[in-house]
């Protein structure tokens, strides 16, 4: 008797930090942006944005896919209870950047796995707590004129220069890059992958 054929997977994300993070896994994947709105409704609770904003992007790959199963993800930087999406351009990222540094905040990631064929949803998120160091204005500035922080949320990457800001990480490293890499793995081993994690994924 045939072997049950490989679950088809896909990752409805355009960043290329989701993808090399996923990668290592050995799992096979096509990347398939969702186009959708990252949009905040008022009121609404940080987890809350994320795992909708998650499932809302693999659903929408999903529809073009059905016999697939579609990975999304959101991420999200929290600070006195405001949510902290990508700035607007260089001088937003500033500001905040300016609101983080000497000061502790919350990084949010929402993971969705759609399965129209089987009718699978499954959606979660993982917190963890970043602790920024104190920074001048004239080194945020020279930071933001790199361009590496323009497309992140709270405006900088711990996975490249922004590091430098970051003292301490409560929980997952890789839930602050894009992807928590541990959580996930559960979630797909729970429809059929068989991912391998690298070692020291949460360091």
């Amino acid at each position: 008797m045939p072997a049950e054929p490989s679950p088809f997977l896909i990752l409805a994300s355009a960043s290329p930090r989701r993808r090399a993070l996923l990668a290592p896994t050995g799992l096979a994947f096509e990347v398939r942006p969702a186009d959708i709105a990252e949009t905040f409704e008022p009121g609404e609770a940080p987890h809350s944005v994320v795992e909708r904003l998650a499932e809302a992007k693999a659903r929408a790959v999903a529809e073009a896919a059905p016999h697939a199963v579609v990975l999304g993800s959101d991420t999200i930087v929290v600070l006195d209870n405001d949510i902290l999406g990508k700035p607007r351009d260089a001088e937003h990222a500033v500001s905040m950047l300016r609101r983080l540094v000497g000061r502790v905040h919350r990084v949010l990631t929402g993971v969705a796995l759609v399965s129209l064929s089987t009718e699978q949803v499954h959606v979660l998120s993982v917190e963890s707590r970043v602790t920024m160091r104190a920074a001048e204005e004239d080194e945020l500035r020279r930071y933001v004129a790199t361009g590496e922080p323009l497309d992140k949320a709270g405006a900088y990457a711990f996975q490249g220069e922004g590091r430098k800001f970051v003292e301490h990480v409560e929980g997952s490293t890789t839930n602050v890059i894009g992807l928590p890499l541990d959580e996930t793995c559960a979630l797909l081993r729970q429809l059929g992958f068989d991912p391998h994690l690298p070692d020291s994924s949460d360091a």
